[in-house]
């Protein structure tokens, strides 16, 4: 089976596209193998070298340029290689006297396997072929499952595998892709509905609820129409954490003040074509006068996500996609806005419109009214409680935990168990089987695959004291009994401690884990990197960390891998006493490298085809079974040095000294240095809180040597590195934002005044995580981000009603109260349509939710309180702090003879 993986499968499936590698696990290499018998090797004289040298020698092919034959030129090829054991048998190794002695005289050839370096297990089967078809980087995943999927389909319906053999899938990524995208969807569409219905119920005109809708497919098909030229493919976050009432906001708007001017100017009392004709017109000018604020409020919201584009690692991954689909949503959305919807506005609103508030909206005039009369009436008391609704929202944000990503349930386990660092394979394959039953007997879980050791071509390198397990669960709603994941990770992870004491496991899941590794460099969530030069200082100390960390709350699965304990039989070679036999140390070492450990003497080609396996040139078991077995190994001398002509057969402890110790079991090296690593997960608690936690148990209970040092890494380094990128970015964007207004307004202090409402919105999602209990990361951050956008568009929506009423010639104080009233139904329409676009995503608990929920959550929390804010402190401020439509003083000048003309009187 392995055979037919390396020179058949593999081949197959690296040739498809998308497919960058396949790693195999488990299985025997094929070899062939030649076992020496070290007493005919005394006894016909010849050292192993001889044999490994005659081997070689036999084994090659040679070129000889070209022979002219005639006008012809013959190419000159010199035939040698081995093609079948009976060459191998026939190979000379010396000819004392006359007497040819072969390779059959002083070894036995037979068909063998390599040392193994690891075992796969599936459920009651403990030695499996395993394949590992790894995907390209960059590569788009459904394409690439398809084409592997396509292939295997082919390769069992066709006599490309000897009868009985077939390839059965474990997993591939689509089962996890189909289910996210259900979940997604499912969002996706109640929130369109649930947009829908906000619109009819504040304009209670199903046809202008039909309008803003049509916006919902336009834009999304506009986003997939730029995806699919620029070559981009959607993921979770491309597509289900767009918030649609974000993207129709500007439709809001449009509609909105289009409605409510064909309700002003009705035109019932005209002829048709002239009421058609002004009906047109004021469609026209009730765009223009929103046109501009819709226009700088929709590049306001493309730069609030400026952030995203600057992140990079896994959160790039992640959000990157989501972060160009969201603008490229908003740009059809404007697009929309500017054509459909007016177009659809003549066509769809009658001409006799007639405007009237709905229960919702006039239940909320009811209740805005005298709350916005008393809030301008007690300007104190409002900016008192923002600033006191500020205070608290700090201290809530203060006592935020902090995690990096939010974990995706991948419905699976990848449960790592590390065994004693000194445990054979033989050994610990024994334990990895009977683990695997413990972990099959689980009614919840479908199936368990089991990886002890490494691969043979090296690219996991671990020890046999490593053994990983694949646990595909069945779907949630079929477990027994009222249990969640939480508590079968709780239940299977003491069982397995319980039964296996001395044995370390660590949950994770499939892409997390390998998300984790990528992340802290070792296998685990996160890790306490210890670096040093010393790797016994570095061991101790490592183990007082440990011990220090399983004091903290939160902390679990925690292991402090080791560097020392690996036993070792050490071979010392006296040069004094080796050079009385005219030995090198390095003519020694490679005897014992050959003898013990093989060396191989090229390769056999079967039959003349490609397949070719390592000639293993050893002794046989019998003779490096013990240490007196190695000791007694003879090493071929010359005896030149003892006045001879000839070799002579030295036994190694003649030259050396042979004992068993304890070496280095494993070196861990980073940026050319040592370490070692302490890994360990979070568990019912928060990233942040357990290793702040964790870092102050440390400094207080470990003194760290001179030249040692710590890094945390993982997790929590990814989140840290992505929050310094925001650090840079969000001030950026802010900067940009207020630039954008600054266009918009002209005006300093109408910037500054459209900024003020950021707090205001950012007090509801920070609530909103405290309340739930949800961590601050980087999800959450980013619906921070979009919640600038909003706000800032409905600051705009206010304040340039405010503008154009004063240059209608209003008051202040009647320009305020008049932009309340009218910008209170757009103000609410559009903050609800944003709510509840992502309202279904922040409720959701399903498979491929938990990514999206936190960035919904804030977005959802901080639109619930925005509008009262918005509408009830900023009046405030725009009557503290505007300059429109105050008197402007008179010059010095002229206030001087002002005053005395008026003397007199």
């Amino acid at each position: 089976l392995k055979t037919l993986q390396d020179w058949v499968l593999e081949r197959r499936f690296k040739a498809v596209p998308g497919v960058i590698d396949v790693t195999g696990w488990g299985g025997k290499t094929k070899a062939y193998e030649v076992d020496i018998d070290r007493s005919r090797l005394t006894a016909f004289g010849v050292s192993l070298s001889q044999v490994i040298a005659s081997l070689n020698n036999a084994n090659i092919n040679v070129g000889g340029q070209t022979l002219n034959i005639g006008p012809q030129a013959a190419i000159v090829r010199g035939v040698g290689l081995i093609h079948s054991m009976d060459d191998v048998r026939h190979t000379l190794v010396t000819a004392p006297n006359g007497r040819p002695v072969t390779i059959e005289d002083v070894a036995t050839v037979q068909v063998g396997h390599l040392p193994r370096l690891g075992v796969a297990g599936q459920d009651g089967d403990g030695d499996v072929v395993e394949g590992i078809v790894l995907m390209h980087r960059g590569e788009k995943s459904m394409p690439t499952i398809k084409a592997v999927e396509a292939e295997v389909a082919k390769i069992n319906t066709t006599d490309i595998l000897p009868p009985g053999v077939h390839i059965e899938k474990i997993y591939d990524r689509s089962d996890l892709i189909d289910v996210t995208t259900h979940t997604v969807l499912h969002n996706m569409v109640e929130g369109m509905a649930l947009i829908f219905a906000i619109q009819w119920l504040f304009l209670g005109n199903l046809r202008s609820a039909v309008i803003v809708a049509v916006t919902i497919p336009f834009a999304l098909f506009f986003a997939i129409l730029l995806m699919t030229l620029r070559g981009e493919s959607a993921n979770l976050l491309s597509v289900g954490a767009i918030d649609f009432g974000l993207v129709v906001d500007a439709t809001v708007i449009m509609v909105e003040s289009i409605y409510r001017h064909i309700a002003e100017h009705p035109g019932g009392d005209v002829q048709t074509h002239r009421r058609h004709s002004a009906k047109l017109a004021v469609i026209s000018d009730s765009a223009a006068q929103v046109s501009r604020s819709i226009f700088f409020s929709a590049a306001i919201i493309i730069a609030s996500f400026v952030p995203l584009f600057t992140m990079t690692g896994v959160e790039g991954h992640i959000f990157g996609p989501m972060a160009r689909t969201y603008a490229y949503a908003i740009a059809g959305g404007l697009l929309a806005t500017f054509t459909i919807t007016p177009a659809l506005c003549a066509l769809m609103l009658p001409d006799d419109l007639k405007e009237q508030d709905t229960f919702l909206v006039r239940g909320l005039r009811r209740l805005y009214t005298p709350a916005v009369e008393f809030a301008l009436a007690n300007r104190v008391i409002t900016l008192g409680g923002m600033g006191a609704l500020l205070l608290v929202t700090v201290l809530a944000a203060g006592s935020l935990g902090a995690e990096f990503l939010p974990h995706l349930e991948e419905g699976n386990f990848w449960i790592r168990a590390t065994m004693p660092g000194s445990i054979s394979l033989e050994e610990g394959d024994g334990y990895v089987n009977r683990m695997r039953a413990v972990i099959k007997s689980y009614p919840e879980v479908q199936t368990v695959v089991s990886q002890h050791g490494r691969p043979d071509d090296g690219t996991d390198a671990t020890g046999f004291f490593n053994a990983e397990f694949f646990v595909p669960l069945k779907p949630f709603g079929t477990w027994p009994g009222h249990i969640d994941k939480e508590k079968l990770t709780e239940q299977l992870s003491g069982d397995l401690e319980r039964r296996f004491p001395g044995v370390e496991f660590n949950f994770s899941q499939t892409i997390e884990d390998n998300v984790e590794e990528a992340a802290s460099g070792v296998k685990g969530a996160n890790s306490v990197k210890l670096f040093g030069p010393d790797l016994e200082t570095l061991q101790a100390t490592a183990d007082r960390i440990g011990a220090v960390m399983k004091t903290v709350p939160g902390v679990a699965d925690l292991q402090v891998l080791s560097a020392l304990g690996q036993p070792t039989v050490r071979i010392d070679v006296d040069r004094v006493r080796a050079s009385r036999y005219g030995l090198q140390p390095g003519d020694i070492n490679a005897v014992v490298s050959a003898a013990i450990g093989g060396q191989a003497a090229g390769a056999l080609y079967e039959g003349g085809s490609d397949r070719n396996f390592p000639l293993l040139v050893r002794l046989s078991a019998e003779h490096r079974a013990t240490l007196d077995d190695i000791r007694n190994l003879m090493i071929a001398a010359p005896t030149t040095a003892v006045g001879g002509s000839g070799v002579v057969q030295v036994p190694l402890s003649a030259v050396a000294d042979v004992k068993l110790v304890s070496g280095a079991a494993f070196v861990y090296r980073e940026q050319q240095q040592r370490y070692i690593p302490i890994e360990f997960s979070v568990r019912g608690r928060d990233l942040g809180s357990t290793v702040t936690a964790a870092q102050a148990a440390i400094a207080r209970h470990v003194q760290l040597p001179g030249g040692y040092h710590l890094e945390w890494v993982g997790e929590l380094g990814e989140l840290n590195s992505a929050l310094a990128r925001l650090e840079v970015a969000i001030p950026i964007s802010l900067a940009l934002i207020a630039f954008l207004l600054f266009i918009n307004f002209s005006s300093i202090a109408d910037t500054l005044l459209a900024l003020s409402v950021m707090p205001m919105a950012m007090v509801g999602g920070i609530l909103a995580l405290s309340l739930t209990g949800t961590a601050l990361s980087v999800s959450a951050a980013i619906g921070f981000i979009g919640l600038f956008g909003i706000s800032v568009m409905n600051g705009i929506i206010v304040l340039s009603s405010f503008n154009h009423l004063i240059l209608g010639g209003l008051t202040r104080p009647e320009a305020l109260m008049r932009a309340c009233e009218t910008q209170l139904r757009p103000v609410a329409m559009t903050c609800f349509a944003a709510c509840v676009g992502l309202l279904p995503a922040a409720l959701s608990h399903g498979i491929g939710s938990q990514v999206q929920r936190p960035l919904a959550l804030v977005v959802v929390g901080g639109i619930l309180l925005a509008p009262a804010l918005i509408l009830l402190v900023l009046p405030v401020l725009i009557d503290l702090f505007s300059r429109a439509g105050r008197p402007r003083p008179p010059p010095a000048g002229a206030e001087t003879g002002a005053a005395d003309v008026g003397a007199p009187a």
